[in-house]
């Protein structure tokens, strides 16, 4: 716990996300999704619409992508590219079900002005590997996201790049085991990361926040941060009180339906980050 609590200052954002209009758990490709177990479509929409809902009382400006039949997935909108300086590095994903919403996502990106978008060369599942922090890019790898794909980005936008290997399957993208709560701030789950990662985000964020097993396995680190408002699952309630010990106004949400496909509030919401 810091000494003194920091004051926290929110700003608001900009978000893309996509309406789970076609969400289902039909095939896994990942350690959450168990097709033998019902999915209810109606209540995973309640769900995002009201996280969606909730983002504009705070402030937020949130724009759409059209679902596309066929592609369940869609709706994990982080997964979708990274977004900076207004450039936007569209994802290339591993596994062939989800390979169409890369066409998706670049098409958006093209018709909404975006003047620099590039498909990556190599695997990179956008926000879900690629999380920006300040003036760097944490980047992870060791199930979805190619090595590669790390110097591709650094190059595509012109900032260091940090990468750092996930070990546990069960936290597969980065967001899932760390979450950006201000330029210089983060919280993470230490056992999802190897040795050399662990001492690399001891080094830069000496300060960090650490989740235990407990909030991680309950997604409580796929959190969207404003910079003081913190939206993160509502079992996550040992880690929302370590939130306000550092200033921060966790905002406790219920996704729990789209936990069903491995993903929580970070999966679902892509920041656009103006140049």
């Amino acid at each position: 716990m810091p000494t003194q609590t920091p004051e926290r200052t929110a700003r608001p954002r900009r978000y893309l996300m996509c309406r789970p209009t076609y969400f289902t758990v039909d095939y896994a490709i990942n350690p959450w999704m168990d097709p033998a177990q019902p999915t209810d479509t109606a209540l995973a929409v309640r769900q995002w619409e009201r996280l969606y809902w909730l983002y504009r009382r705070l402030g937020h400006t949130v724009e759409l992508i059209d679902p596309v039949p066929g592609l369940p997935d869609m709706v994990y909108a982080a997964n979708g590219a990274t977004v900076l300086d207004g450039r936007a590095l569209v994802a290339t994903f591993r596994y062939p079900e989800r390979a169409a919403e890369s066409e998706a996502y670049q098409a958006w990106f093209r018709s909404h002005g975006y003047r620099e978008v590039q498909r990556a060369g190599h695997v990179n599942e956008g926000e879900g590997d690629h999380l920006v922090a300040g003036g760097r890019v944490l980047a992870g790898t060791g199930f979805r996201t190619s090595r590669a794909a790390h110097a591709e980005a650094g190059e595509f936008f012109g900032v260091p790049v940090v990468g750092l290997t996930l070990v546990d399957p069960r936290f597969y993208h980065l967001d899932t085991a760390l979450a950006v709560l201000a330029d210089d701030h983060v919280m993470y789950y230490p056992e999802a990361f190897d040795a050399d990662s662990r001492a690399v985000l001891r080094t830069l964020y000496p300060d960090a926040l650490l989740a235990d097993r407990a909030d991680a396995e309950v997604f409580g680190l796929n959190a969207v941060s404003d910079g003081r408002r913190v939206l993160l699952p509502e079992a996550a309630k040992h880690l929302a009180g370590r939130l306000v010990e550092h200033g921060y106004q966790p905002v406790p949400v219920d996704v729990s339906e789209l936990l069903k496909g491995g993903g929580g509030a970070k999966c679902c919401t892509l920041e656009l980050r103006p140049a």
